[in-house]
C-alpha cells in the first residue's frame, strides 16, 4: 500500500511541476471557462506519463465537471470555446464534458471542432 501512495504522491508532484508553464500559457485563466477561481493542473490522461498537452489549467467550477458532476446548459456554454484549443486535454476534455449533455448545439459543436475525428466519433457514435 505505501508504494502506491509514493507512486501516486511522485505524480501529483510531477504534474504539479507544470504549474507554472500551464500558468503562463493560460494566462492565469481557466482553459475551458476563462475563470480564475481556484485555479489548478488538471490531469486529463492520468494513465499517461504528463505533459502540457495532457495537462490543462482548470478552475474549480470546472474541475467538477471534469470529474463528472451535474451541470447546467449555462455551465457548458461557457466551455464550448475550449473545443477549439490546440492543447488536447483542453480541446478533448471540454469535448467529453460536453458530450454528455443532449442538447443539439453540443453535437454541432463537437463535430466542427478540431479535436481528433477518432474522438469524435467515440463521442458521438
Amino acid at each position: 500500500m505505501a508504494k502506491g501512495y509514493q507512486t501516486h504522491k511522485e505524480r501529483q508532484e510531477l504534474v504539479s511541476s507544470f504549474g507554472k508553464a500551464l500558468g503562463k500559457r493560460a494566462a492565469f485563466r481557466c482553459e475551458w471557462c476563462d475563470g480564475t477561481d481556484d485555479l489548478r493542473v488538471w490531469d486529463y490522461r492520468p494513465e499517461d506519463e504528463p505533459s502540457e498537452q495532457t495537462l490543462a489549467l482548470l478552475c474549480a467550477s470546472c474541475r467538477s465537471l471534469a470529474a463528472g458532476k451535474e451541470c447546467h446548459e449555462n455551465q457548458l456554454h461557457a466551455i464550448r470555446n475550449a473545443l477549439w484549443s490546440d492543447i488536447q486535454a483542453v480541446a478533448e476534455g471540454a469535448a467529453r464534458v460536453l458530450a454528455r449533455c443532449p442538447a443539439p448545439w453540443v453535437r454541432e459543436a463537437i463535430e466542427e471542432s478540431l479535436i481528433d475525428d477518432s474522438v469524435k466519433l467515440e463521442l458521438l457514435g
